[in-house]
């Protein structure tokens, strides 16, 4: 056959699978499958840091068929601070209301940047189940990289929280609260959701040297065009189907060959439904449902995430206003050591009091100065720890070099609120994100179990396929009729052709195509396939480790409701512990600067010496740094409360959706605080560590 004609016969090819690529494409979105989706998530603005968008929905293939197929450019991580810290700043102090602090935490800090991408990898896994893949699971655990105050939690660990819903291939991965779920991943095979398009294309040219005694030549040269398609695609109910459409055009140099150029068409359309294992939404959506409750534990995990946050931020606020307050009354301290020093050179010069005296005040000073050093090196290290927890890079130096002076101080309510314990403990149960995700866990472990338990039965399929075929090209020319060359070597008799063959010597494609639909030469069938696992000793193992993983999951959540009350009854006896402890520590800084005063008084007179007046106010410094530290525990047990009970964001006037874009709109309202004074910007005579001034 000459080169024209096979050219042709190869554009032809290429023509009609190009033309049957765009019906399948067409297909696609006729037959696409549809799940039950799920709720529509509440839109997200765009973060700083993290671009929450919705990952669970696929890119659109129209108007532009190439999407699907390409990459999605995602924004690299931002490190620059948010504006409200340069808002904070005035003449190289960052002037910081724990209010501004938390809000700072919300837009900046790094723990909560990492979390973020959970949410939209979960969004990502959720896709990847519609398509009736397996899922890879979702890290729900708890980010603790930043240094400074820890947090109370579950088992006394800091940040502690669950350690993911990571599902592998082969069903091995970790559950929630560390417990093992290694039997999540198993079940029944799904076929693909999303519908899979085969193709080929293949030009073949085959020289074979003959050895057989009836071959007319020695050489037999064969060139063959293939053009296949091939379409799959699963259903929620176990159904599937499988669409196979092959062509092939043949030439050869062989004088037997009835037709050459030989053209075959056929096409073959099955399908098959699960009637045992593998039947029903339940196994075959089991992914979907699991990932839908990965994606909602992300959420509940995303909010811990904040309340660990925002619990160690506050209480780092409340160490660095401690240090600030120590700085204060350690200054307080070495004043009066000072003061009481001079008096004593003086008396000692007059003869009053002995030169042991000035030595003794001497040592009462240095030990003063020891102990501010001491005080002002910890308040330094405190301002660090602030910094890098409310900034996403301390790389700018007026940041770096900024000193932190905090706006806001402790303060006790007149009357302690009293809430029925009984009233904590329900809230508690019902607020904490530690049992929540928990209950979406075990949901989880039940739609696995209920799939491992399906797995156990035979597999027995029912399918039914329609199908057909056809040939064309044209007759050989070098083989001639019977009838017109009886006496020839080889030849061929119309009645023995092929039907299209019996009234033509040239059949073209469109005629091999119409007999594909004609009943020409059709292929249809229905049947069974059985396939019964003797013992099934493999299936009966994971169903028992199935419901023993969800017996003892079931366990853990009751031991951490437990766990719950234990906390929330702890954290209110430290309210009340602390709460006294102020009141006592106050009554104590009171009666020692009496006392102090009263002294100072005798002194005036010669009934008292100046070694007394030291141990008095030794006395009143050890008060009131006692006085500092007991308010700074009171205002971290009311935290440690809140956070027990599972209320610190509503407490706090947390804005979760601010919390999520990262870009704070409305402003926490800590409770039990008050500003501090003559502390903001430009305010007259604004004393501060180094004034040796008390602070009101």
């Amino acid at each position: 056959m000459s080169w024209f004609r096979v050219n042709f016969a190869v554009r032809r090819l290429t023509l009609f699978c190009s033309s049957i690529f765009l019906t399948a494409i067409l297909l696609n979105t006729l037959w696409a499958q549809q799940v039950p989706s799920a709720p529509a998530p509440a839109a997200r603005p765009p973060a700083q840091a993290v671009n929450l968008e919705d990952y669970s929905k696929p890119r659109s293939a129209f108007p532009n068929l190439l999407q699907p197929y390409k990459a999605r450019e995602l924004a690299q991580p931002s490190f620059g601070n948010s504006p409200r810290i340069d808002s904070l700043m005035r003449d190289g102090k960052i002037y910081l209301s724990i209010d501004d602090a938390v809000a700072l935490t919300l837009e900046n800090n790094l723990d909560l940047d990492i979390a973020r991408y959970n949410l939209n990898i979960a969004d990502t896994d959720y896709l990847r189940a519609k398509s009736g893949a397996n899922i890879f699971g979702v890290n729900a655990g708890i980010v603790q990289n930043t240094p400074g105050g820890g947090v109370g939690g579950l088992g006394g660990t800091v940040g502690s929280g669950t350690g993911g819903t990571t599902v592998a291939a082969s069903g091995i991965g970790t559950g929630t609260n560390g417990l093992v779920s290694s039997t999540l991943g198993l079940g029944s095979t799904i076929t693909s959701f999303d519908p899979v398009i085969t193709g080929t294309l293949q030009l073949d040219k085959d020289d074979t040297e003959s050895v057989s005694v009836f071959s007319p030549i020695p050489v037999v040269a064969q060139n063959t065009y293939t053009a296949d398609l091939g379409y799959t695609q699963g259903f929620a109910w176990g159904t599937s189907i499988n669409a196979g459409f092959n062509n092939t055009h043949v030439t050869t140099n062989n004088p037997t060959s009835l037709l050459t150029p030989q053209l075959g068409s056929n096409f073959q359309f099955k399908v098959t439904q699960n009637l045992l294992q593998g039947f029903g939404a339940g196994p075959n959506l089991r992914f979907i449902r699991i990932a839908k409750n990965n994606r909602e534990i992300s959420d509940v995990a995303f909010r811990l995430q904040i309340i660990t946050t925002v619990d160690q931020i506050e209480n780092m606020y409340w160490d660095l206003v401690y240090a600030y307050e120590n700085v204060r009354v350690q200054q307080e301290a070495l004043t009066y050591g000072q003061k009481a020093l001079d008096d004593s050179k003086r008396q000692a010069q007059v003869g009053t009091v002995p030169p042991i005296q000035v030595v003794s005040s001497q040592s009462t000073v240095s030990s003063d100065q020891q102990n501010l050093i001491l005080a002002e090196n910890n308040l330094e290290l405190q301002k660090l720890l602030m910094k890098n927890a409310l900034s996403r890079s301390m790389e700018d130096p007026l940041l770096a070099e900024a000193d932190v002076i905090p706006t806001s101080t402790m303060q006790l309510p007149q009357e302690e609120p009293v809430t029925p314990i009984q009233d904590l403990i329900n809230q508690a149960l019902d607020h904490r994100a530690e049992l929540v995700e928990s209950r979406i866990d075990l949901n989880s472990r039940d739609l696995s179990a209920k799939a491992v338990r399906n797995a156990m039965l035979p597999t027995l399929d029912a399918f039914a396929y329609y199908g057909g075929s056809g040939v064309g090209g044209n007759v050989n020319s070098t083989l001639p009729s019977c009838a017109v060359a009886p006496t020839a070597k080889y030849c061929y008799t119309s009645s023995t052709n092929p039907p299209p063959f019996q009234t033509s010597n040239s059949v073209g494609y469109g005629g091999t195509l119409n007999q594909l639909v004609n009943s020409t030469a059709p292929d249809k069938g229905v049947g069974l396939s059985l396939n019964i696992p003797l013992r099934n000793r493999e299936a009966q193992a994971n169903q028992v480790r199935a419901d023993l993983e969800y017996r003892q999951a079931q366990v853990r959540l009751h031991q951490l409701e437990n766990q719950v009350r234990v906390e929330v009854r702890n954290a209110q006896f430290d309210v009340r512990q602390n709460r006294a402890s102020v009141k006592a520590a106050q009554d104590a800084v009171d009666f020692a600067r009496q006392t102090l005063d009263a002294d100072q008084q005798k002194l005036k007179v010669g009934l008292t010496t100046t070694t007394a007046i030291l141990q008095d106010a030794s006395v009143l410094t050890t008060t009131e740094s006692n006085l500092v530290s007991a308010k700074a525990a009171y205002e971290k047990s009311r935290i440690e409360l809140d956070r027990a009970t599972g209320l610190l964001l509503d407490h706090a006037g947390i804005d979760v959706t601010d919390a999520t874009r990262g870009q704070v709109s409305h402003l926490p309202n800590v409770p039990n605080v008050a500003p501090r004074q003559n502390v903001q910007p430009g305010a007259p005579n604004s004393p501060g560590p180094g004034s040796g001034q008390p602070q009101s």
